[in-house]
């Protein structure tokens, strides 16, 4: 299932207030300023701080070029 659109609309980094990239298919949001993953367990994203995930360059590159390849926009425009 994936998220409401109206949901993603508003959702943003609780570090710096920007929007993410949905990876519907990987159960993830993604900033791609700060390289922090945020889970989605059972359909709802877990924003929390302390549960993001830090992702290397490698994993970076991947998540970006992704969503560039697929058109994969950010939540909201800032």
């Amino acid at each position: 299932m994936s998220l409401d659109p109206q949901l993603l609309e508003i959702l943003a980094c609780p570090v710096d207030k920007g929007p993410l990239l949905y990876f519907e298919d990987e159960g993830a949001l993604y900033n791609p300023r700060l390289r922090r993953r945020y889970r989605i367990e059972d359909d709802i994203p877990v924003m929390l701080v302390d549960e993001a995930t830090e992702v290397d360059d490698a994993e970076h590159a991947r998540l970006t070029a992704r969503a560039e390849a697929e058109g994969i926009a950010p939540t909201f425009e800032p």
